[in-house]
């Protein structure tokens, strides 16, 4: 059986088509591409309509890691309070970056990274050729692709003004997002799983003894929490969706050893901070 979940119809750019047909572990939304623009230069909607989906993770399999990225929002809109109480509305990008910045948390010990790196290892000894293309397509598209798309349908439905001030707003908490963890990262130098163990993804061609790339905090969590944070807001009754790919994309990450837990839940409590400075700064 077949239902639909968080559809605008009929507007929608993107359909999430639900399934019961758990033995063949399908997709539980996909999203259906719509006619392809005539622009040059690709949007999120073309991108994705030339690469559809595949049938991504279960709820059995993303629950766990879910769970934990739940448990950021509420430090998170503590955090934020304190800094709204001192600073306001107005927006001022580089003192939140900074301070953003200094409330992400140190990372784990060497021993409980050691242990972090042991559970992607045993995770990847179950991969499979299905695991491998869901993840792979996450990996590319839940960069900001999934969540431009997820914008551009529910602006459908909204004035032209707001929708141009709210994507503005999107565009933003992407880059902090980026910003953000990129500058943590390059604090900490915590490598990668598959540069600790490069038998994790061969393709990569790791050499022996190298650095980087660095992975806490994730930057595939941070974007993901941040543009979370801010649609859920702006639709609250498709907040069950936007966390559903959010638990998509960052199970994901520890599938191929992108990651280890503690880099996504990193990454997540910084990506709910910037969602709450945008939607703080934008009057929302």
């Amino acid at each position: 059986m077949t239902a639909l979940r968080g559809i605008t119809w009929p507007y929608a750019v993107i359909a999430l088509l639900a399934t019961a047909a758990a033995a063949f572990g399908l997709l539980r939304p996909q999203l259906i591409p719509t006619a392809s623009s005539s622009k040059p230069k690709l949007s999120a909607t073309d991108r994705i309509k030339r690469n559809p989906p595949p049938s991504l993770f279960t709820d059995a399999e993303i629950t766990a890691i879910g769970k934990q990225a739940a448990t950021q929002r509420a430090k998170a809109d503590a955090l934020f309070a304190r800094w709204k109480a001192a600073h306001g509305t107005t927006r001022d990008d580089e003192a939140f970056t900074a301070w953003a910045a200094r409330q992400t948390p140190a990372p784990p010990t060497a021993k409980e990274r050691t242990a972090e790196l042991h559970e992607v290892q045993a995770l990847a000894r179950t991969r499979t050729a299905a695991g491998k293309k869901a993840a792979t397509w996450l990996e590319l598209n839940g960069k900001k692709d999934i969540w431009k798309l997820y914008f551009h349908d529910q602006r459908e439905l909204i004035p032209t003004a707001r929708g141009k001030g709210e994507k503005a707003q999107l565009k933003s908490a992407l880059k902090l997002a980026k910003t953000i963890s990129d500058r943590v990262a390059a604090r900490y130098k915590r490598p990668a799983p598959f540069v600790l163990d490069p038998a994790l993804r061969p393709e990569k061609h790791i050499t022996a003894g190298a650095k980087g790339p660095y992975s806490y905090p994730s930057r595939h969590a941070t974007r993901a929490a941040a543009a979370v944070t801010f649609l859920s807001a702006l639709s609250p009754h498709r907040a069950e969706d936007y966390r559903w790919m959010q638990d998509q994309v960052l199970y994901s990450r520890l599938y191929m050893a992108g990651h280890v837990r503690s880099d996504l839940t990193a990454g997540t409590l910084l990506g709910d901070l910037i969602g709450d400075y945008e939607l703080a700064v934008g009057g929302h």
